[in-house]
């Protein structure tokens, strides 16, 4: 994150900006609603399941992964993803706190 100074900012909003920063694309979304579905895949499932090539969703994956959003345990000569829940549980926290403040915004806001 060089440039953008993050050791101005905290853990927690390094953090949050890290896991926003992975969902930056349709691709990964995509990938994080399909294994939302399925429970645990491998490559081959979501490269069958989006347009992509091979190469391509396994860019993401790593992505996914690098992020904290996803886990992949290796199984024979393939790797089997699923969703990291500890980085879903960031995300509703931090999107509980932001609703709260918006809730208490709306008390004295127009």
């Amino acid at each position: 994150m060089g440039a953008t100074k993050s050791e101005h900012f905290t853990e927690k909003q390094n953090q949050i900006a890290t896991l926003a920063k992975a969902l930056g694309h349709p691709a990964r979304v995509a990938i994080i609603q399909y294994l939302l579905k399925v429970d645990t895949c491998i490559c081959g499932d979501i490269v069958n399941e989006l347009p992509l090539a091979q190469p391509t969703v396994s860019q993401h994956l790593r992505e996914l992964k690098s992020a904290g959003l996803i886990k992949g345990n290796i199984e024979g000569n393939s790797i089997c993803y699923c969703i990291d829940e500890t980085a879903l549980e960031i995300f509703k926290q931090f999107f509980a706190h932001v609703e709260d403040g918006l809730d208490e915004k709306k008390k004295r806001c127009c």
